[in-house]
C-alpha cells in the first residue's frame, strides 16, 4: 500500500540521515497480525485518515485482494460535529475539533441494531454527559451511535460506496477460494478507530449475514485490547525473532545495491 518511491526514500533516510546499521520495511497489516499471534488472516486497519482490509497468508500480503475504505476516525469526528450542530453546539476551530474527537472517544459507540436503537429499543441511545473545558455540559443521546454508523452506512453522509463490513467481505472473496474459510475465522482489528465500543460485535454480525450458511459459524472477529498500538508491538516481536536476522537490510547491502535493495528483501 506504500508507494514504491516512498519505500526507497525510507531506506535512504534511515541509512543516510540516521546511519542505522540495519533497517527493514514491513506492512502495517502484517505487523498487526503478528501482534495478534497469527500469520494468516484479514486485518482491518482503521486510523484517523483511511482504512484498509488486508488479507495476509503466511506472513505475506495478498495485494490483489486489498481493499481501501475511504472512511475512518476523522470522518466519524466530523459527523459527530455535524450532529452536535443540529442541537445548537457549534464547533469550528481546530482546538474545538480536538474536543469533538475526545467526546467521540469517551461517549460514542456502535449500535448492534441501528434501527432498534433509533426507535429507543436499545441501550446505546442512553444519555451521556460531557463537560466542556468552559464548564458547559453537552448531553449526547442518539448522537452517540449515529456518528459512527457512517462506517456501515456511508449513504447517511451522501457517500455511494459500500460499508466497512462489505469491504472486508470483498477482500475475502477476492482471495483464493481455499483461503476464504480461514480468513473468515481470523479477522483482526487494528488502529485507534476500531476501539469504538460495539464495533467488533456489529462487524461480526454483519459479516455473518453476508457469509454463506455453511461458514457463518466460523466467522470470528478478534479485537486485541491495545489494538491502537498493534503495529508497534508486532514490529517489536518480529525484530526480536532469531530467524528474522537474515531479513534485515544491512548498511553494506545498501552501499552495494542502493535503495533498490528494499524491493529484493522487503515484500
Amino acid at each position: 500500500m506504500n508507494p514504491l518511491k516512498n519505500r526507497q526514500r525510507m531506506v535512504e533516510v534511515m541509512f543516510e540521515c540516521f546511519n542505522v546499521p540495519f533497517t527493514y520495511v514491513a506492512m502495517q497489516a502484517v505487523l498487526a497480525l503478528h501482534a495478534a499471534g497469527r500469520c494468516t488472516g484479514v486485518v482491518f486497519d482503521s486510523g484517523d485518515g483511511v482504512s484498509h482490509s488486508v488479507p495476509v497468508c503466511e506472513g505475506y500480503c495478498l495485494p490483489h485482494a486489498v481493499q481501501r475504505f475511504p472512511l475512518a476516525g476523522g470522518d466519524v469526528t466530523v459527523n459527530l460535529k455535524r450532529l452536535l450542530q443540529e442541537q445548537g453546539v457549534c464547533m469550528r476551530t481546530s482546538a474545538e475539533m480536538e474536543i469533538v474527537r475526545e467526546m467521540k472517544e469517551k461517549c460514542c459507540c456502535v449500535a448492534l441494531d441501528y434501527e432498534a436503537e433509533l426507535t429507543g429499543g436499545g441501550s446505546s441511545g442512553r444519555e451521556m454527559h460531557y463537560t466542556m473545558p468552559d464548564g458547559q455540559i453537552v448531553t449526547l443521546s442518539t448522537e452517540r451511535f449515529r456518528a459512527p454508523e457512517i462506517l456501515f452506512k456511508p449513504e447517511l453522509i451522501g457517500r455511494d460506496h459500500y460499508g466497512v463490513h462489505e469491504s472486508i467481505f470483498k477482500s475475502i472473496l477476492s482471495s483464493d477460494i481455499d483461503l476464504r474459510r480461514c480468513f473468515l475465522g481470523n479477522i483482526v482489528l487494528s488502529g485507534g478507530n476500531t476501539l469504538l465500543p460495539g464495533l467488533p460485535q456489529r462487524l461480526q454480525a454483519e459479516i455473518q449475514g453476508l457469509a454463506a450458511l455453511d461458514v457463518r459459524k466460523t466467522v470470528c472477529v478478534t479485537c486485541p485490547e491495545d489494538r491502537d498500538f498493534s503495529v508497534w508491538r508486532g514490529g517489536a516481536a518480529l525484530a526480536n525473532l532469531h530467524s528474522f536476522s537474515s531479513a534485515w537490510i544491512s548498511q553494506e547491502e545498501y552501499e552495494d545495491f542502493g535503495p533498490q535493495i528494499v524491493f529484493r528483501k522487503c515484500f
